[in-house]
């Protein structure tokens, strides 16, 4: 991943405006920064390049598709090897469902963000995929009520405008 002295004051821009949208087009972007069009996809292409620009991913309306029910999973873990905990979280995140799964410090070990279509499939995604598992010890459950989320990019206070 390129360092952070290595990205100016364009890049961040551009980063900050492919952030709020996915969608704009090279010359969108290139007029908002003030760069070429060419000049602008050259930035970009080594923005992919450097592994700093990762992907660009569609937000999709869950309950639209029936999904209506988003939990938070604070998950207790017995003191295995490493390679254990690794491999489990990579089987949990592979699961549809789960929408991220975090290794943390304090009480739990893992935060699972699920969405379920209603109480029945969260009982049943709890008892598949993390009750009959003897890497996990408890799994305490909070329904989410409201998600607040922001896809903006923090940027270095030097380039913010």
């Amino acid at each position: 991943m390129a360092a952070h002295a290595e990205l100016d004051r364009i890049d961040f821009a551009i980063l900050g405006l492919l952030t709020k949208d996915a969608w704009l087009s090279n010359k969108q972007i290139a007029a908002a920064v003030g760069l070429a069009p060419s000049s602008c996809h050259e930035r970009i292409k080594w923005l992919r390049e450097r592994g700093v620009l990762l992907g660009a991913h569609a937000e999709v309306n869950l309950q639209a598709m029936g999904f209506t029910l988003e939990a938070v999973l604070f998950v207790q873990l017995g003191k295995l090897a490493i390679d254990v905990v690794d491999s489990f979280v990579a089987a949990t995140a592979a699961v549809p469902e789960i929408r991220g799964v975090f290794l943390v410090s304090g009480r739990a070990d893992l935060i699972v963000d699920v969405v379920v279509r209603d109480m029945e499939h969260l009982k049943a995604i709890i008892s598949e995929h993390f009750n009959r598992h003897a890497v996990v010890q408890r799994v305490e459950t909070s329904i989410v009520f409201n998600r607040c989320q922001q896809h903006a990019m923090p940027l270095p206070g030097v380039f913010r405008e």
